[in-house]
């Protein structure tokens, strides 16, 4: 296995955008209620960190179905380290209460760009066209 700093330095040699970022997969831990109770003071974390410009994206994942939920979701901090991910994951409303466990990784994205196609919902066009 290669050491993450000296690929992250290649990376950067080699002109790759080497921008690390850290992915974490969180799972319900078993109550299905303890989860629901928690959503409105997770959802308020979340955007609290959105605020920080440590949250980059979030939301949840499908089965490998692509059909249906199953429990899972991913977050993607942008921070200065993987201690200070950790950090902010511990924190979350989620993960302190109990109610979801969480994995998380490095990613280094290393090629791409973002772009977005943000479609307006119905109530928002009419809400700008009155």
């Amino acid at each position: 296995m290669a050491d993450w700093n000296e690929y992250k330095a290649a990376s950067k040699k080699r002109g790759s955008l080497a921008m690390e970022v850290f992915i974490i997969e969180s799972t319900p831990a078993g109550d299905p209620e303890l989860v629901k109770q928690t959503l409105p003071d997770h959802l308020a974390y979340q955007a609290e960190q959105e605020q920080a410009g440590t949250l980059m994206f979030a939301g949840p994942l499908s089965d490998d179905s692509g059909e249906n939920m199953n429990g899972s979701g991913m977050i993607i901090y942008k921070t200065a380290s993987l201690e200070r991910a950790k950090s902010i994951t511990e924190k979350d409303p989620m993960h302190s209460s109990g109610a979801r466990i969480y994995k998380i990784r490095r990613w280094l994205i290393n090629e791409g760009s973002l772009q977005i196609d943000i479609k307006l919902s119905a109530q928002s066009v009419s809400l700008s066209e009155d």
